[in-house]
């Protein structure tokens, strides 16, 4: 295979486009092999709307980065024609190695993105040796293109949550399809609270969807998502995730010993202690001993930690049934264990919080 087949074979040139020419530039850095490609004179070329084969009008000079050649630069040069189509009149034509209105070839694209899937677009981008701007212009060109393909009609169940973006209290919503174990991000939108439920009713109705098919809404307590869901998907019922259950119960575990450490002392080590899951693998021997002297104390925070404690009970039920029947059993015995303690209050609101609409 001669070298001007080998370059042409990566570069993803076919006929009736032809390499006419290649140089090295040394002058630049880092180095730039400048590739030149022309189309066989007298060629007929597709109409890029219906396809007809059309003489070229004229052409017109275009330009595209693509993969590095080595260590160097690598940049296609071609004059374009433009079809005198008897439908549609002059048109630009579409070239094999690049989609229309991009100055890079379809595998630089393709490498782009498979980066931007691993790391930050502004790292990619500097390895990329481009703009994190023209980065974004690509990222943002497929996946625009990804979801105008949703087909959102079968969506039934879906769970979501908010995230830190970036520093300075700047979060996103995610939404999940609660069925799908590959991929299942569904939407994504700037911000938190009732209005991103409005912006994924929207989304959904765009895409094939209606808000009334959405039967279940995994996602936490915060007062904002319940109306949201409320007033968006009227007839989904909510699912409060079990980390945000544990995670509630923990705090409250939490606040009792801060409540109970002004008012007494109480055991080293106690904080790590009760915060983490009170099983033998996941305690150091000083928490251990901790958790042994909180019990024989009689503290309040050995009876909030006993509530956070008996969540895994409620957990390892094995059927809907059971887990309800246990759910309620936990109401009850943490409610009477609890009593009215003033310094448990924490724990009280926590079981208001699981217990209420």
């Amino acid at each position: 295979m001669r070298g001007d087949e080998i370059l042409l074979l990566g570069i993803g040139i076919q006929p009736p486009w032809e390499l006419v020419d290649q140089h090295l530039d040394t002058t630049t850095q880092p180095h730039e092999l400048h590739l030149r490609v022309q189309a066989e004179r007298g060629a007929r070329y597709p109409c890029p709307v219906c396809g007809q084969p059309c003489a070229a009008h004229d052409f017109t000079e275009k330009r595209w980065r693509h993969l590095n050649f080595f260590q160097h630069h690598c940049y296609i040069t071609a004059a374009v024609p433009r079809v005198q189509c008897p439908e549609h009149g002059v048109r630009l034509v579409d070239v094999p190695w690049a989609r229309k209105g991009s100055a890079f070839t379809l595998l630089f694209e393709q490498a782009a993105l498979a980066l931007v899937r691993e790391m930050p677009v502004l790292a990619a981008a500097r390895l990329m040796a481009i703009t994190d701007t023209r980065l974004w212009r690509i990222v943002q060109h497929y996946v625009s293109q990804a979801i105008a393909r949703f087909d959102l009609r079968a969506v039934r169940g879906i769970g979501l949550d908010e995230t830190a973006a970036k520093r300075g209290h700047q979060y996103v919503t995610v939404f999940i399809d609660m069925a799908r174990r590959r991929e299942p991000v569904l939407f994504v939108t700037p911000g938190r609270g009732k209005d991103t439920l409005r912006q994924f009713a929207d989304f959904l109705a765009a895409h094939g969807g209606e808000p009334g098919q959405i039967l279940e809404v995994v996602c936490d307590m915060a007062p904002a998502f319940l109306q949201g869901v409320a007033e968006q998907l009227p007839n989904a019922a909510i699912t409060v995730d079990w980390f945000h259950i544990v995670q509630l119960f923990t705090r409250s575990v939490d606040e009792v010993r801060k409540r109970e450490g002004k008012e007494k002392p109480l055991p080293n080590h106690l904080r790590w202690a009760v915060l983490k899951r009170g099983e033998l693998d996941h305690l150091t021997t000083n928490q251990l001993v901790a958790l042994a002297e909180m019990a024989t104390q009689g503290l309040d925070t050995a009876t909030a930690w006993r509530v956070k404690e008996k969540l895994a009970w409620v957990r390892k039920a094995l059927t809907p049934r059971a887990a309800r029947w246990r759910i309620t059993h936990f109401l009850n015995w943490a409610a009477a264990l609890v009593g009215d303690t003033p310094r448990l209050e924490p724990v009280r609101k926590a079981l208001a919080a699981r217990s209420g609409p």
